[in-house]
């Protein structure tokens, strides 16, 4: 057994509602200041712990619509990762801004409430990389969600990230510019969740 199969067969997730994750709004904000030191150091003020931690009360928000979730990554209780997202509703302010590489935007955006999944955060603390933590994180985020799609929004020159999204597979489909102060363009990528459920069960099966 390799280390990185040892690390990950001792790995526990938790998952967490809005209301819970608030809750653990110190945590939360641990892990993100272990995971992103670059980014912070750089100065950029959308990568600031303020920044950061102000769109996650956003999101966590119980005025907000949408079924907000929280996955926590531990090892033997200590947290070293953590990802979140939610299903994009009818009224959904995801998608403003979006200039698709093709296609007709009005249909690509219409929203329901189960037809996309809204993949926003994803980190593992600095001293837990390498370990395939990330990609479990994914996987586990996305595991059984019954919406037909996922996206996510990614830095185009985040080489790594951008590369391992493409083997978890992910495409991109056009650029978006959040709008939050300060924020930078990303290329939006997609995934289709119902290919992915089915790659799963061969894969268990075998």
């Amino acid at each position: 057994m390799t280390s990185e199969d040892s690390a990950l067969s001792d790995l526990n997730f938790q998952r967490y509602t809005a209301a819970q994750a608030r809750e653990l709004r110190d945590e939360v904000e641990t892990i993100f200041r272990d995971s992103y030191v670059d980014a912070i150091e750089s100065g950029e003020e959308f990568e600031s712990p303020e920044a950061f931690m102000h769109r996650f009360d956003a999101y966590t928000d119980p005025a907000r619509a949408g079924a907000f979730e929280l996955v926590i990554a531990r090892l033997d209780g200590e947290p070293c990762g953590q990802a979140w997202g939610w299903p994009l509703t009818a009224k959904t302010a995801w998608w403003d801004g979006l200039k698709l590489d093709e296609g007709d935007q009005a249909s690509f955006t219409a929203e329901n409430g189960s037809r996309t999944f809204a993949f926003s955060e994803i980190m593992v603390r600095k001293q837990f990389t390498g370990k395939g933590i990330a990609r479990a994180l994914h996987d586990e985020l996305l595991e059984g969600r019954p919406e037909r799609r996922a996206t996510l929004l990614v830095r185009p020159d985040n080489r790594r990230a951008y590369d391992n999204y493409r083997r978890w597979g992910w495409h991109r489909v056009g650029t978006l510019r959040p709008d939050w102060p300060d924020a930078p363009r990303f290329d939006v990528l997609m995934r289709d969740l119902r290919q992915a459920h089915v790659d799963q069960q061969g894969a268990a099966a075998h």
